[in-house]
């Protein structure tokens, strides 16, 4: 039978919040002024989290809800808000009985934009309707809609992903090079993901590169270290040479190269 909460004079609830990131970290914290484990996670006692009053409808609308809290617990640091390593976490919320430990689940959702404010943070929702809003109609485009090695490419990600090594790097340009992997113009376009050290488990974009290395999009962290490992991801420019000449994938490639665009309506008649 489900529990009905609050139906009592007087019971021991609390509010709890799960958070998994994209990086395979999951984090709970609760309101509670202790740690409770339930669902094979520690919930850690936040008692300076605050939910913001939570709006759910039976339509399609999107579903409303925020959560703010301090910056002094230690699962939530400002530089991780600030490296993006919450941005898209899947969120849930929900009510726990701290003696028996019944709960129900509130909302479920991912976090959208996150800002600091002061010496805490506040963080909006977004809710699984999100889902709901994405145009299933594809656009029109020259180049490539689909993610490389991604749905709809068809290209193996195991094939051109390589671990190597950091062997240097340059905070001022925020530039790292590294030893092993693939030639570095094959990771034009690329990206990169942490095995280990302060950015572990986190990607970056590489936005460019230059003699001194690749140049990240993601400020690199004072402590990373020449031996730092990485899976390195070979980039695609989605243009329709380099998925035949290169990738040998022009049968799965996603675009319209050859459709006139809008700049055929501009042109004057040839005499």
């Amino acid at each position: 039978m489900t529990r009905v909460f609050f139906s009592r004079e007087l019971e021991g609830i609390a509010t709890y919040w799960r958070i998994r990131r994209k990086d395979g970290v999951t984090i709970g914290l609760t309101s509670h002024d202790r740690d409770l484990w339930f669902d094979g996670v520690r919930h850690q006692g936040s008692p300076g989290m605050v939910p913001s009053a939570i709006r759910r409808t039976a339509d399609l609308s999107e579903d409303s809800a925020e959560v703010q809290g301090a910056l002094t617990h230690d699962s939530i640091a400002a530089a991780d808000l600030a490296a993006g390593r919450f941005d898209g976490a899947r969120i849930e919320i929900g009510l726990v009985d701290w003696e028996s430990f019944e709960r129900a689940v509130l909302y479920r959702g991912s976090i959208g934009g996150v800002a600091e404010e002061g010496a805490g943070f506040q963080a909006d929702l977004q809710s699984v309707k999100e889902a709901l809003q994405t145009d299933p109609v594809p656009r029109t485009s020259p180049t490539c809609r689909a993610q490389f090695c991604g749905p709809g490419c068809s290209l193996s990600p195991a094939r051109f992903t390589h671990e190597a090594q950091l062997s240097a790097v340059d905070h001022d340009l925020n530039a790292v090079r590294f030893e092993g992997g693939p030639p570095p113009e094959d990771l034009e376009n690329g990206r990169l993901r942490w095995v280990d050290g302060p950015h572990a488990g986190q990607w970056m974009e590489i936005m460019s590169i230059e003699p001194e290395g690749l140049v990240l999009d993601l400020e690199l962290d004072p402590g990373l270290v020449t031996g730092t490992r990485a899976l390195l991801r070979e980039g695609c420019d989605h243009t329709l040479e380099m998925c035949r000449d290169r990738f040998h994938n022009a049968v799965n490639f996603r675009g319209e190269p050859f459709l006139p665009g809008n700049d055929l309506l501009a042109r004057y008649p040839q005499g």
